[in-house]
This record gives structure tokens, C-alpha cells and sequence, in this order.
């Protein structure tokens, strides 16, 4: 009773029985394999007969913790709860652990996750003839593509951009580092802003290395970045409330949605459980870089990868 063999039966009930289309196919297969890469992630060895309702709400909130939107968190239930209709209608099992499992309330939450569409009328939302706007560019450039909390972004360094290799350096909660895959957009943006950079007369003594400076040459604060995220959501007049935040749920969340895997996204998100060792030792950084590519929704990002 393995689940690769049974998902390729709810695949083909599916099709033949159900007629479904072929995105509804893959997106709820892609919904049962999550919950199968849930249980990797845990190291449990279950069988779908062995799934019990605490694994499922274990895995909600995990998806949660993920930083995925209501939204995303019930459809994903949905191809699971599809997938063990099938297994009682086909009388493989007797039980359905997701019967008694609710879907998320799809309440209004802060932060919001925000659209492709609104991410990129956000992204277009800077006036680029001035420096301060070039730099704001870049700075969101690098939070939606790599999914950086606003901690990680005021504290990146230069010395931590791998730009030839399309990788920046990260340090997280409790000083842990992760390699993150980074588009060729969002490179650009900070290159033009690095190029000007330069020119600031006086950087504050210890924040030379410091990527985004103030007018003054000093870091960043989070306030000053939550003022700019507000500040652009106004000019465009976005209806949501959202927070620098906001971006790191979009990113995850529009990865997952596009059938990303759940391990990759979060590694390169940087989960408790992601240790300082395991991203140099066993992290497979191309593979990631290929998670993006494939999955980011942002077109130039990809165009340019595939491109180059």
C-alpha cells in the first residue's frame, strides 16, 4: 500500500472516471505528493493506512509554519481529501483521516499573500530616475526572489553576494546560514545600486559591508523598510494590507502553488530545522537553483536563466 502506486491509480481514476482536466490532475497528484514529501521531511514511514488525523493536522500546520496563505493551505487539503475518497470509494481503505479535518478559515490575515500580478505592479511601483527609488527596486527584487525576512535583507553583505554563481549567502534566526538561488532580475538591480553605492561620501563605521544604505550611509532599520512597502502599496493603490513579510509568504507560496517541492522550498526558506552544516554538506545548491527556475513565477527571472 504504498502511495507512488496509489497515486498512479487516483491518477488514472481521475482521468478515466472523474474526466478530469489535465492541470486538475496534476495539481491534486502534486497535493497528495506534498503530503507524502510532509512525511519524508518528518522521518515517519507510514503507509496511507497508517495515516491517522493528528498526521494531517500536523502537516496544516506545518504548511502553515511555511508561511502559506489560507487559501493555499485548503486547496491543497482538498487533493488530499480527494485522494482518500478514492481510496474508500476503491475500498482500499475503511477509515478517511481527513474526514473530520476542516479546511483553514479563509479569513483576511496580516500579512496578506499577494498575487503575481500584485507583486509585479509592486516591483514596477518605483520611480527609477531617482537613487533612492533603484534602491528600493533591488531591495524587493532580492525579498521576492529570495524569500528573505526583513532582518536578512538590512543585514545582507556583499561579501555574501555569489553573483557569478547566482547564489547569495543568508544569515537567519540563531546566526544560521543558507545559500539561496537568485534571478538574474533581481543580480541586475543590485548591481546598478552597487555601482552607485559607491558614490555615497560616508559609510557609517561597521556597515561597509552592508548592501542597503540609508542617505545618511547606514544600514537600513525595519522600520524604514515597513514605511517603503506601505509607502508603494499606497502609490499603486493596493488593496491589502501587507508588510515586508508579505513578500517571503508570496514567495513560498507562489513556489508551492506552482509545484514546487516542499523540502527545496524549505531549505531556501530556512526552517528551525535547516542547520548550518547540512547547507553546506548536503544541500544540493543546483538542484535549488533549478526549483527556481522552474517554479519562480516571475517570467524575467526565468527568460534570463534560460537565456543565458
Amino acid at each position: 500500500m504504498d502511495f507512488l502506486s496509489l497515486i498512479k491509480g487516483y491518477i488514472a481514476y481521475m482521468k478515466l472516471e472523474r474526466s478530469f482536466s489535465i492541470h486538475s490532475v496534476k495539481a491534486y497528484a502534486s497535493d497528495v505528493r506534498k503530503f507524502v514529501q510532509f512525511l519524508e521531511i518528518k522521518e515517519w514511514e507510514l503507509n496511507a493506512k497508517q495515516v491517522q488525523q493528528e498526521h494531517i493536522r500536523e502537516f496544516i500546520f506545518y504548511l502553515n509554519d511555511m508561511g502559506l496563505g489560507a487559501a493555499t493551505q485548503s486547496r491543497i487539503l482538498s487533493g488530499l481529501k480527494g485522494f482518500y475518497k478514492y481510496l474508500i470509494i476503491e475500498d482500499i481503505l475503511m477509515n478517511d483521516p481527513t474526514e473530520l479535518i476542516e479546511s483553514p478559515k479563509l479569513t483576511r490575515k496580516i500579512p496578506d499573500v499577494m498575487t503575481v500580478e500584485e507583486v509585479n505592479a509592486f516591483l514596477s511601483g518605483f520611480d527609477l530616475s531617482t537613487p533612492h527609488g533603484r534602491r528600493n527596486k533591488a531591495m524587493f527584487e532580492a525579498m521576492y526572489a529570495c524569500g528573505l525576512r526583513v532582518s536578512e535583507l538590512i543585514t545582507l553583505k556583499i561579501t555574501d553576494l555569489f553573483f557569478d554563481v547566482g547564489f547569495i549567502r543568508v544569515i537567519g534566526k540563531n546566526d544560521k546560514q543558507r545559500l539561496i538561488p537568485i534571478g538574474e532580475d533581481a543580480i541586475k538591480h543590485i548591481s546598478f545600486y552597487l555601482d552607485e553605492r559607491k558614490f555615497i561620501k560616508k559609510i557609517k563605521k561597521g556597515d561597509d559591508d552592508i548592501v542597503f544604505l540609508n542617505k545618511r550611509g547606514g544600514r537600513l532599520s525595519r522600520i524604514m523598510v515597513f514605511y517603503i512597502v506601505k509607502e508603494t502599496a499606497e502609490k499603486i493603490d493596493l488593496q491589502k494590507n501587507i508588510s515586508p513579510h508579505t513578500f517571503r509568504h508570496s514567495f513560498a507560496t507562489h513556489l508551492v502553488e506552482g509545484g514546487a517541492d516542499l523540502k527545496a522550498v524549505q531549505d531556501m526558506l530556512g526552517h528551525e530545522s535547516i542547520t548550518t552544516t547540512e547547507i553546506y554538506t548536503h544541500l544540493d545548491k543546483e538542484y535549488l537553483k533549478d526549483v527556481i527556475l522552474t517554479y519562480h513565477p516571475r517570467k524575467e527571472f526565468r527568460d534570463n536563466h534560460l537565456s543565458s
